[in-house]
């Protein structure tokens, strides 16, 4: 009875497993490199021991090796093993186009990174917009690439959607629509020194499904949403929510007024736009201020600076510091540093984009900034327990207490000191400037963190 019952448990076990492999298609045959195609740099790749190796070398760019194939909707499975001294990447819906970067490999990216950074896993859009998604965006997802050993990828391409497991932990999320299909690579960095020539990077058991493919479930990392006006899936079930629908005022008014301005805004393409006004004040323009009031929450939104361009974000706008020329409250500044004067006032750059205007200068990371007229990714993000964060296009460039001693001593020194307990309102209104500038706002997003 026992050996029956043995018999039938691998016979099921046989059949799930043949059930598992089922759509799936092996994109390395273990024994060549049919199927791929090397292209730019001149490292070597080899196929050996049922792997792939790559073998990085001097003195040349970065080198791919692309299927021949293109794809789509598809999810990917792989095993990567990384010298330590080397830094890689596996290309996904990528392209290669005369005219365009050179010449050279262009497209999503997911990471390998075995250094102290600890990126694996997450996205950037190489030789094009850089950084998708940095890690710093899901520190969890940092501890999940393993030195010294075999690391297993997961990747998955569902229309305009990319998400990426590293040895089972959900690493990353982008909802982007620039590029639907392309090729798939494996990438050697290049390198600039002779320690890392000859080091190899490893792949094996790779794996590709492009039918009947099911979504993993909708877990709770950050998402990365370059769709303008979009609340994506994971986003709705993570709990935030339109601030602007894209379309009408709905939601919002003028900071001290009960409707929204006759003048000044426009609304076109999806996109909320505060209009240039050549220094004319006109009491039918002004500042646009939410209808609700927030305490701790996490704001997306994205902005587009014109050259010369001053704005900003306000949170926890009261409207109730008889200041009749401009509301009150936090300030994310937003800036052309490089053409705007206010750029070199206050003190230590305070007023430059994205700080804490005229209170705390915001990191001067150059990866977090992008050329005036392309769009920015802003958020700002207050806990229950006071800690406010700015952040500019995946990076975290501010970081605070609210009412802290430290707090406390810079709006004493700021343009702020003249209002008691500046900052410190239990809740407030989330505000948009015009300040005379061409600014344009899309994909504001709120979220209530308890």
């Amino acid at each position: 009875m026992k050996l029956k019952y043995s018999l039938i448990a691998a016979a099921l076990f046989i059949g799930v497993g043949a059930q598992a492999q089922k759509g799936w298609k092996n994109l390395f045959n273990g024994k060549d490199l049919t199927g791929w195609k090397q292209l730019d740099g001149k490292a070597k790749f080899e196929a050996k021991n049922k792997e792939i190796v790559g073998v990085a070398a001097l003195n040349t760019p970065n080198t791919f090796l692309a299927t021949e194939q293109e794809y789509g909707d598809f999810i990917l499975e792989l095993e990567c093993l990384a010298d330590t001294m080397l830094n890689s990447g596996i290309q996904i819906r990528s392209e290669k186009k005369a005219g365009y970067n050179n010449g050279n490999v262009y497209g999503y990216q997911v990471e390998i990174d075995p250094s102290k950074r600890a990126w694996s896993g997450g996205i950037c859009d190489d030789g094009r917009r850089d950084w998708l998604y940095p890690l710093e965006l899901n520190p969890l997802a940092k501890t999940a690439f393993k030195n010294g050993t075999w690391n297993k990828y997961r990747v998955e391409c569902i229309g305009n959607t990319i998400r990426t497991w590293v040895n089972g932990i959900s690493a990353a999320h982008v909802a982007d629509a620039e590029t639907p299909k392309g090729f798939i690579a494996l990438q050697v960095h290049s390198i600039d020194n002779s320690d890392k020539a000859g080091r190899q990077v490893r792949w094996k058991n790779i794996r590709v499904q492009t039918e009947g493919l099911k979504p993993s479930p909708y877990d709770g990392i950050y998402v990365v949403n370059t769709l303008p006006n979009n609340l994506s899936p994971q986003e709705a079930k993570n709990g935030y929510s339109l601030l602007w629908d894209g379309k009408t005022t709905v939601g919002w008014r003028g900071a001290y007024k009960d409707k929204f301005p006759e003048h000044g805004w426009e609304i076109s393409h999806g996109e909320l736009t505060a209009l240039k006004s050549d220094g004319v004040e006109d009491p039918k323009r002004g500042d646009i201020v939410t209808q609700k009031k927030f305490s701790a929450f996490e704001l997306k939104f994205d902005f587009k600076l014109t050259e010369g361009a001053d704005n900003g974000v306000k949170y926890f706008v009261t409207e109730s510091d008889n200041s009749k020329s401009y509301a009150v409250g936090l300030e994310y500044q937003i800036l052309d540093d490089k053409n705007n004067s206010n750029s070199s006032m206050g003190r230590n750059g305070n007023r430059t984009l994205a700080s804490l205007y005229d209170l705390i200068a915001s990191d001067k990371n150059p990866r977090a900034r992008k050329k005036v007229g392309e769009w920015n990714q802003g958020m700002i993000r207050v806990y229950p327990d006071n800690k406010a964060e700015h952040w500019l296009n995946g990076y975290k460039v501010v970081e605070y207490v609210r009412g802290s001693a430290e707090f406390q001593s810079l709006a004493a020194v700021s343009k702020y000191k003249i209002w008691e307990n500046f900052g410190m309102a239990k809740e407030g209104g989330i505000l948009l400037q015009d300040h005379g500038y061409h600014v344009s706002f899309r994909s504001l997003k709120i979220k209530i963190l308890l």
